[in-house]
């Protein structure tokens, strides 16, 4: 694997990756399996299907924060009844990109989230099923 796509890894499971820990006293949220599919160029590459503990209203992406802390969300709005969109710029490697998520009723959701970097563009594609509850989501 070449260093560009080790990069990519990385970056990917700084979005995806995140304690979906289970703490007793701490609010309760959604448990979400979410499995990502990375495309780049004429490449797709899955990726490790992680759970992911978030908050029943969301006010970020449904996501944890991974071992690369220099990703950073914002601008998320709720742009339709079960639409979200944000914003991501990452500095290793220097990317951002745009994320969009579609709620499919109360257990599952899809969407994409889309890079510019210097070494090109990467869309790393999402569906996600709610496995059931947790305690602690990450928003």
């Amino acid at each position: 694997m070449n260093r560009r796509w080790t990069s990519y890894c990385v970056m990917a499971a700084a979005v995806f990756l995140g304690p979906a820990g289970v703490m007793a006293g701490q609010a309760v949220g959604d448990l979400w399996q979410v499995t990502p599919q990375m495309m780049m160029g004429p490449m797709t590459m899955p990726l490790p299907p992680q759970q992911v503990c978030s908050a029943r209203q969301w006010t970020s992406p449904p996501a944890g924060s991974g071992p690369d802390p220099t990703c950073v969300n914002s601008g998320f709005a709720m742009t339709a009844p079960n639409t979200a969109t944000w914003r991501i710029t990452c500095q290793s490697p220097p990317s951002t990109g745009v994320g969009e998520i579609t709620r499919m009723g109360t257990d599952a959701w899809k969407g994409t989230i889309k890079y510019t970097s210097a070494q090109g563009e990467m869309t790393i594609n999402l569906s996600a099923t709610r496995s059931g509850e947790c305690n602690n989501p990450t928003q």
